[in-house]
């Protein structure tokens, strides 16, 4: 959801009982919202200036707090609100899921009448609890970081000063590590103790993993292991289904990734626990008898009721995640109103798969956002790139091997005047593409935080970015500004928000960007083929096959989708054509 999106979504709906994550990775942005809830709520201010030494950690500390502290007072009167007011209690009751036990508790104690208010209050105080106060880190965003030109120790990296200030908060929740394994990073964990069972084997704080495979949870899930860590959450993402960058599998769905951490989660349990087991024998720490408990959930390009309870009743998923949906919903996320508006008109074609970051990874974004125009401006005047003021992302290195980042107009100017030398010899076509490549980078550090800005009225500095946002394609299809209550209830299936009924399965949404992705990777190859990048393409192709195999024989025998189940099993077989059409190309010995 970028950096600024649900910066403060725990402080909106937390109360409610629903969960969010918060990015931790610009403290800059963190620091300006600790000031404007600081006001917001009249509490005393102390800033943390870039002067204070580990201002990173003391800035994300801070907040993470402050975010704690108002979530645990709103809760306490949410509580009396809902025992005072039946109007709010009846509210709260239909946003929750029918097969929820605490709406069925709740509305027999409304339905007895006598004395509903005393135990109303009695049934809250027992089953009631706040969403959690979860928080991201990109793991390979881990920048290191200098004072008076001397590199810091790698503690003070970005990665692990994040690390260290909400290890340091008073949250007890999740730390979701995204982007895969930096086992700097991951040793770094033992270093807190919060991250260890206690003797109730309990954790304070726990660990999430974005994973796109099995195999990647295991790996990553045993790293962690033989450092005594539990992993109490792996949270499979479709890697081109999902919001922001893209992880994209090597052809592997999301249904056949499913089906094996069903089959496969007693194994994936027991292998850490026995790990974990004698890491924490050897550091002499507290050791469960039992596994701890561990978590299954799914995300991306869930859009329908019926599509969020088939990931949970048929693989077992213990929990759904909604995104790009909540973008569209004032109460939950940040966004200001203008870049709200281009999202609520957005069609399929606006919803793109981009090269705009300076990562590397593709990115999902949205046509005629405010940084994309003020970029184009640029370039036209010849001014590309930007000042580059937050460097998060300055991960390359220039010839004196300080950081710098791909979006920067140092970096750019450079690259510029490379090819500017070649041009004599380039044709038009490969000139004009090389430079777009060049130029077509933006700097998501402020353009992905602009939007909290906006919608608080807070002062922005700098060279003007305008807005990135990053949504999932799933947005396509959700046209209209919504309540929460009323998003709750398209998520349980009470009502529906979707006006366009278009919408395809999002098992076939992601087959069809797999296949596009497999088309583009083979179109930008050109005379680079080898032996190595055929069989890659050849797996990548094998495995969208097996999957689409899968998907056919799977909905030949579940009850799931009748009302789409012909159309959605001849897409696959169309798919199925379209794909055995494309020829993977060879190396040619002369």
């Amino acid at each position: 959801m970028g950096l600024a999106y649900t910066i403060d979504s725990p402080i909106r709906v937390a109360h409610y009982g629903i969960s969010s994550v918060i990015s931790i990775a610009d403290d800059e942005l963190i620091e300006k919202m600790n000031a404007f809830y600081h006001q917001k709520f009249n509490l005393p201010y102390q800033e943390i200036s870039q002067k204070v030494s580990d201002y990173r950690a003391k800035r994300i500390t801070s907040y993470l707090n402050l975010v704690d502290k108002i979530v645990k007072e709103k809760f306490e009167n949410f509580k009396t609100e809902l025992v005072e007011s039946k109007e709010s209690l009846e509210n709260y009751i239909a946003m929750l899921p029918n097969k929820s036990e605490i709406k069925k508790g709740l509305q027999s104690l409304l339905d007895e009448g006598f004395h509903w208010k005393e135990n109303i209050k009695n049934y809250v105080e027992k089953h009631l609890s706040a969403g959690a106060i979860d928080v991201n880190i990109m793991t390979k965003l881990d920048k290191d970081n200098f004072k008076n030109n001397e590199q810091l120790p790698v503690i003070f990296n970005d990665a692990h000063a994040a690390l260290r200030g909400f290890a340091n908060s008073t949250v007890n929740s999740s730390i979701v590590l995204s982007a895969g394994m930096n086992p700097r990073l991951f040793s770094y964990f033992e270093d807190f103790e919060v991250f260890f069972p206690d003797e109730n084997n309990n954790l304070q704080k726990k660990i999430t993993l974005k994973v796109s495979d099995f195999r990647s949870a295991m790996i990553q899930g045993n790293f962690l292991a033989k450092k005594g860590l539990w992993v109490s959450e792996y949270r499979i993402e479709s890697g081109l289904n999902c919001g922001g960058h893209a992880f994209a599998t090597e052809g592997l769905l999301l249904g056949p990734i499913m089906e094996e951490f069903r089959e496969k989660k007693e194994q994936l349990v027991q292998s850490a626990h026995e790990l974990m087991v004698k890491a924490l024998e050897q550091k002499g720490k507290l050791i469960p008898e039992q596994p701890l408990d561990l978590k299954i959930t799914v995300q991306g390009g869930v859009g329908t009721s019926e599509e969020h309870e088939f990931l949970l009743n048929y693989y077992q998923a213990d929990s759904v995640g909604w995104g790009t949906p909540f973008l569209l919903v004032p109460e939950a996320t940040s966004v200001d109103q203008a870049t709200r508006e281009l999202l609520i008109n957005a069609k399929e074609d606006d919803l793109y798969l981009s090269h705009i970051s300076p990562l590397g990874v593709p990115f999902n974004t949205l046509r005629g956002t405010t940084n994309e125009i003020i970029k184009q401006k640029r370039i036209q005047e010849s001014k590309a790139g930007s000042s580059c003021p937050k460097k998060f992302l300055a991960l390359n290195k220039d010839t004196q091997g300080n950081g710098i980042c791909t979006a920067s107009k140092k970096y750019q100017d450079g690259k510029l005047e490379e090819l500017e030398a070649t041009k004599n010899i380039l044709s038009i076509a490969h000139y004009e593409k090389a430079k777009q490549n060049i130029t077509e980078k933006s700097c998501l550090c402020v353009g992905l935080a602009n939007a909290s800005y906006l919608e608080n009225n807070i002062k922005i500095k700098g060279q003007d970015q305008g807005v990135v946002i990053c949504p999932g394609p799933n947005m396509a299809y959700f046209d209209q500004e919504v309540s929460l209550s009323k998003m709750l209830q398209h998520i349980y299936g009470n009502t529906t928000i979707l006006r366009n009924r278009n919408r395809p399965h999002f098992f076939a949404k992601e087959l069809k960007m797999y296949i596009d992705y497999l088309k583009n990777d083979i179109q930008n190859i050109g005379s680079e083929i080898n032996n190595a990048k055929t069989k890659k393409l050849t797996s990548f192709k094998s495995n969208l096959l097996e999957g689409i195999a899968y998907y056919q024989n799977l909905f030949e025998c579940i009850p799931d989708f009748e009302s789409v189940k012909n159309e959605v099993i001849n897409q696959f077989e169309y798919y199925k054509k379209e794909l055995q059409a494309i020829e993977i190309p060879k190396l040619e010995i002369a």
